[in-house]
């Protein structure tokens, strides 16, 4: 019997991760000749379809190649990585642990590669080029068209907006992505150059049902008997504002989104707590809206980019119109 057969579930997976990272980095010797393996990337491009479309014969089409060269590729890229990649099944391909690792780097390493020859093509020709923007759903209202209009008017320039969570921007934003990410505190900052914004306040959104407090304003104290819907990424900001006033924070649903968080609110489920800039593209309905009054709960939004990455032209007058999102 191998020694495998002795491994946890987590010493296999740790076992694959370790194998697919020294074949990454492994050179061999054919025939008395120095030969470094390498995985290109046509490879890595064929080996993410199959992943995405879990199945090799759907993959061949999203490529617009035959299935036999695409089971060639994959078949030549696990010997080169020295691991299986593809559990391969009658009508679908999973991958395997080395497989989900490999999925993961390819993605930032086809982004990398993308954004990388953009910028080369663009030094020297000033505004041109594809800008790509990442912003955190919660600083959608402040990142308006007509904001970044003069680029839209501009000619061989245009925009791409990602959305999702700060740590998702911060990541797309690490992996070369995207060119400049809209953020909100907290988050790291090592390795960014950050332009902040003003703080702004907390909004509480109440159903008429669950309404407290006074006229404009409530206090997390008022706010403990009251079932709370709260976004992730609030969470740990949330929670410390609550245990300073001593009151008690009754999650009643956490979601990824604080637009989601308002729409939950507006059916009744309980009060949202949201960011004070999200007003302006978020339908609030029939629901109170009412400052907190801590002011310890507040968050700022912020433009960063990495400190040690060129920016190209158009990067740099995207900049300049952000300003501080004031």
């Amino acid at each position: 019997m191998s020694s495998c057969a002795y491994m946890s579930n987590q010493d296999a997976i740790q076992f694959s991760y370790e194998r697919l990272h020294e074949a990454l980095l492994r050179k061999r010797f054919a025939h008395g000749t120095k030969r470094e393996e390498h995985v290109n990337l046509k490879q890595l491009e064929y080996f993410v379809a199959i992943a995405e479309e879990h199945q090799i014969t759907a993959a061949a089409r999203r490529l617009h190649i035959s299935q036999p060269p695409l089971s060639y590729e994959l078949a030549q890229l696990e010997r080169e990585l020295g691991t299986t990649l593809v559990r391969r099944g009658p009508r679908s391909a999973t991958l395997t642990d080395a497989g989900k690792l490999l999925y993961e780097r390819a993605m930032r390493i086809l982004a990398l590669t993308q954004a990388t020859k953009r910028d080369v093509e663009g030094v020297g020709k000033g505004m041109t080029g594809v800008l790509t923007l990442g912003v955190d759903s919660s600083c959608a209202g402040s990142v308006p068209g007509s904001r970044l209009s003069e680029l839209a008017s501009a000619p061989d320039v245009s925009v791409e907006l990602r959305e999702g969570t700060t740590p998702q921007v911060l990541e797309m934003l690490e992996g070369g992505v995207v060119d400049i990410g809209v953020v909100r505190t907290p988050f790291a900052s090592g390795g960014l150059r950050c332009r902040y914004a003003k703080n702004e306040r907390m909004l509480a959104i109440m159903p008429p049902a669950l309404e407290v407090g006074d006229e404009v304003e409530v206090t997390c104290a008022q706010l403990s008997s009251v079932p709370i819907v709260l976004a992730r990424c609030l969470e740990p900001l949330v929670h410390t504002a609550f245990s300073e006033a001593k009151a008690d924070l009754s999650k009643r649903c956490m979601v990824d989104d604080e637009r989601t968080a308002c729409t939950w609110a507006r059916s009744g489920m309980g009060v949202a707590i949201i960011s004070e800039t999200l007003l302006s593209v978020t339908d609030t309905g029939d629901c109170y809206i009412k400052a907190i009054a801590e002011k310890s709960l507040s968050t700022r939004q912020a433009v960063v980019w990495k400190a040690d990455r060129y920016m190209s032209p158009l990067a740099q007058r995207c900049l300049a119109l952000l300003g501080d999102l004031g």
